[in-house]
């Protein structure tokens, strides 16, 4: 058997919410302050998992983090019991009760960056946390992200989980929203292709919003991970799309195997990376959606690009893509033509994310890509692969726990704290992930 490329699914948690509180997201930022809806955004995602499974694509599910984080409101001063300090923080500071209550690390895409076996120097699966310290309500996501991880790949045979890099901005690190595999089939050697944003003393830099990836912490995330160094390639998102609401690659780009499909106005000096591509890897297909066809803005309100693309066993490829890119005329128009013409990609499969897209985060986001070797996956902890049994389990819980009705006001309800930590046990239970929680230690 072939190594095979698993998605790890995010699923959503107990306290999402819409606060607002990624600058530079303009998803995030337009619904700040609308009601959400946890309980339907949780079985969006898990409907997308298991069709995705179903239609025989590996899948898996990484769970929520526990929220509220009561430890960094204490680290922030807040004091007396738990459900004390959520209700001292939610009266003197709402703002930072939202942030300690984020829903973000559904967003896996950014818990690491992987290299997969066949790109690393000793032989194992690596996946560095991503310190996500550009936002305050992500970068207290490293610790837990780590015990989850260690959780899920704990075969020390086969996996090497690296903690976080330092929280300074010189390191800014957003995981696999920024990293890229270009190659054949899944188990060869491919070129791990890294974006970054911004370089510590460089010129050339967006100006209305941040640039989260440093080219210095893309380095030492492909040193970490043993990356073979004639397989990495470093290159410049394109700042000018930064500050049109493009926060993360992933919002303007996706890969598969020789496939890139993006925009034209991805990366800075896109045509000089176009060949060395060209160069570098066989078969190298590129994809540039055209100005024309399709604006930045476009792509930004649709997330065109915000897409899977998964390849089946004969090399044709599928596009998943959220609700919002079926429902624009002309980006639909665009697809559609898409698929007639002379390229891999054959199908477009739609889903309904909505309640995650408000938020900022489409299909991509919502999946770390991981490529396994059949013994690799024999080393993965079985029970968080998506299967029938599993599908109705977590449907099961969601349809116990959540709320079908949260806005930041509730975040202060101390019952909120004590549901979510009563589901996350019984979920720790389902996944067989021992103590990866706070309140579990």
């Amino acid at each position: 058997m072939k190594a095979r490329e698993v998605n790890f699914d995010g699923l959503v948690g107990l306290t999402h919410h819409y606060a607002g509180l990624s600058f530079g997201n303009e998803a995030s930022t337009k619904h700040r302050f609308q009601v959400s809806n946890p309980k339907l955004a949780a079985k969006q995602g898990l409907l997308k998992m298991k069709a995705l499974s179903d239609a025989g694509f590996p899948q898996a599910v990484i769970p929520p983090q526990e929220r509220p984080n009561v430890a960094v409101l204490r680290q922030l001063g807040f004091s007396g019991t738990d459900e004390q300090v959520v209700e001292k923080a939610g009266t003197q500071t709402p703002h930072l009760l939202s942030a300690a209550s984020s829903a973000s690390s559904m967003w896996v895409a950014n818990a690491a960056t992987v290299a997969p076996s066949a790109d690393t120097l000793d032989g194992k699966v690596h996946l560095t946390v991503a310190n996500l310290n550009n936002k305050f309500h992500r970068a207290t996501e490293a610790e837990t992200t780590e015990r989850i991880l260690r959780a899920i790949f704990k075969n020390d045979a086969h996996f090497d989980v690296h903690q976080a890099l330092p929280q300074v901005a010189m390191f800014g690190d957003e995981g696999a929203a920024n990293h890229n595999r270009l190659g054949g089939d899944y188990g060869d050697p491919a070129v791990q292709l890294f974006i970054y944003g911004r370089e510590e003393g460089g010129q050339s830099a967006p100006e209305r919003y941040p640039a989260r990836q440093t080219l210095a912490a893309s380095q030492a995330v492909a040193r970490l991970n043993q990356v073979n160094p004639s397989q990495l390639i470093f290159a410049q998102q394109n700042p000018q799309v930064i500050d049109q609401g493009v926060f993360h690659n992933d919002v303007i780009a996706v890969s598969n195997r020789q496939v890139l499909f993006c925009h034209e106005q991805a990366f800075a000096h896109q045509e000089r990376l176009l060949a060395t591509l060209h160069e570098r890897v066989p078969g190298f297909m590129p994809i540039q959606v055209p100005t024309q066809a399709v604006s930045v803005q476009d792509a930004v309100e649709t997330y065109l690009f915000n897409s899977q693309l998964l390849s089946r066993d004969d090399g044709s490829m599928m596009l998943v893509l959220p609700q919002e890119s079926r429902n624009h005329e002309g980006v639909w128009r665009y697809l559609s033509e898409l698929v007639q013409a002379d390229n891999p990609i054959d199908e477009l499969r739609v889903f309904d994310l909505r309640e995650s897209m408000a938020n900022g985060g489409g299909p991509a986001c919502l999946r770390l890509r991981v490529v396994l070797t059949p013994d690799e996956m024999q080393a993965v902890n079985p029970a968080v692969m998506m299967n029938d049994a599993l599908f109705n389990a977590l449907n099961d819980w969601v349809e116990r726990y959540y709320r079908d009705r949260l806005t930041q006001a509730d975040l202060v309800d101390p019952l909120l704290l004590r549901e979510g930590r009563e589901a996350l046990d019984a979920l720790s239970t389902i996944l067989q992930l021992g103590s990866v929680y706070p309140f579990q230690r």
